[in-house]
């Protein structure tokens, strides 16, 4: 099964576009298909027919984006679970051998077809972001409501704020929950672009005001661990992989491009700038909160309107961003549920599924309402796969009857067994979290200010 997934420019249609195959193509040649799993008009098929190629710095942009979500947050907390010098050197680590494991996709991507269980990871991954997505909208916007009362335009005060008691924050999932429908009920890419377009500017700004805080007054590094306890790097482990999330749009992007043969080297550019990014955000918010640093770096951040501008800008753009990861297992799945039915049925079908997914991912939050458990576990289980096992195991079934050289096949091997490993662990350790008792957890995702 070929996967292809078409990006356009932000001003232009965004395509998701998941095509069936029955033998090997060049990825080139899927850009102008259409798509077994879609089902779109005649004048949407026009458009995407018309559809010309994008740019190199478009696709650099694209790359960029295809990263850009609630992970990079959560890195502080990565890693505190790691230590202050073995989390930077293992996201650094990380960082290439992601990037690597994406050459190799597109590499093998001309010569084999895509395997239902890739399909299965697609699926599981893209549902776990919108899970994650659930868990971050509420515990910040709990965080801002508790504290409204009390905030001020003063960035610089100190005192410590009581917050107000407020709803449990899986009242405040359930509250998502209608707008989150309406959204994903939207089916047509052209509008959902506009939603696009207003979350990438929103998850920008909050960027650069958060960055510009977490480099201000870093205390001693001296008191912090080099290297974590063995039992918290699984956590560290898939919360970063988490991050790496431009596995999927690896793909569509070199098949959309003008010049596909620059697409490797803009690739290497842009996972060098996002890996320096995760870096440096992950590092500079240890140093600055130290212990106290919670599950989202949002969490951390002074009770003025400034800086709660930040969550309020992330939760807009987070609530943008729903509807597109929502969109590639929708049209892996309802396509399939759809056909089973009459053409009289199908529209109602395909709404009921989408409110059924919908309800299944808030479901979900509910029940793991901790953020940094969430992030680890969607990390190891499926991001894990598709990052890092997967791709390196498709080389070698697809070039070695050619004959490869055996330290490729080595290094191919211990990337993958690296991958399965951290699997394996990261999902032992982040269920053995949830399991444990309630008073005994550490307050990750507590809304209680730390100035």
């Amino acid at each position: 099964m070929a996967v292809a997934k078409n990006v356009r420019d932000l001003q232009g249609t965004v395509s998701l576009n998941l095509d069936l195959r029955s033998s090997p193509q060049s990825t080139k040649n899927l850009q102008n298909k259409d798509s077994g799993f879609l089902d779109v008009n005649s004048s949407e098929s026009t458009d995407l027919d018309k559809t010309k190629g994008i740019t190199g710095f478009q696709t650099l942009v694209h790359v960029l984006k295809g990263n850009m979500g609630t992970g990079i947050l959560g890195l502080p907390l990565a890693v505190k679970n790691a230590g202050i010098l073995m989390g930077p050197l293992s996201l650094l680590v990380m960082g290439f051998i992601a990037c690597h494991c994406m050459h190799i996709l597109v590499r093998c991507a001309r010569r084999f077809c895509h395997r239902h269980i890739v399909s299965f990871f697609l699926i599981i991954t893209q549902l776990g972001f919108c899970c994650v997505y659930i868990v971050f909208l509420a515990e910040n916007l709990k965080q801002v409501v508790e504290a409204v009362n009390s905030t001020t335009n003063n960035c610089y005060n100190n005192e410590t704020v009581i917050p107000m008691p407020t709803m449990d924050s899986r009242l405040y999932m359930l509250s998502f929950l209608p707008v989150l429908v309406l959204l994903v009920f939207i089916r047509n890419l052209q509008i959902l672009t506009i939603f696009s377009m207003l979350a990438n500017i929103s998850m920008l700004a909050s960027l650069i005001i958060i960055a510009q805080y977490i480099a201000q007054g870093i205390p001693d590094p001296s008191r912090l661990p080099l290297v974590a306890s063995w039992k918290t790097y699984p956590l560290f482990f898939g919360t970063a992989i988490f991050s790496f999330e431009s596995i999927g749009v690896v793909l569509p992007l070199e098949n959309k491009m003008k010049d596909a043969s620059r697409f490797p080297a803009i690739l290497s550019l842009g996972l060098s700038i996002v890996t320096a990014l995760y870096t440096s955000i992950g590092t500079l918010g240890y140093l600055r909160f130290g212990d106290d640093i919670k599950a989202s770096i949002t969490l951390n951040l002074p009770n003025c309107w400034l800086y709660q501008s930040v969550k309020l800008l992330y939760i807009i753009g987070i609530l943008c961003t729903y509807a597109l990861q929502f969109y590639v297992p929708a049209e892996i799945i309802i396509p399939f549920t759809v056909s089973r039915v009459s053409k009289r049925w199908s529209l109602l079908v395909d709404l009921s599924m989408r409110f059924a997914l919908v309800c299944l991912t808030c479901i979900l939050a509910v029940l793991v309402p901790r953020l940094d458990l969430v992030l680890s576990l969607v990390g190891s289980v499926s991001s894990s796969a598709l990052a890092l096992i997967i791709p390196p195991l498709l080389e070698i079934t697809t070039y070695y009857s050619e004959g490869m050289n055996p330290l490729t096949i080595a290094k191919d091997a211990l990337i993958s067994i690296l991958g399965f490993v951290g699997f394996v662990v990261g999902t032992y350790q982040a269920l053995d979290e949830l399991i444990k008792p309630e008073d005994s957890l550490p307050f990750s995702n507590s809304t209680i200010f730390m100035l």
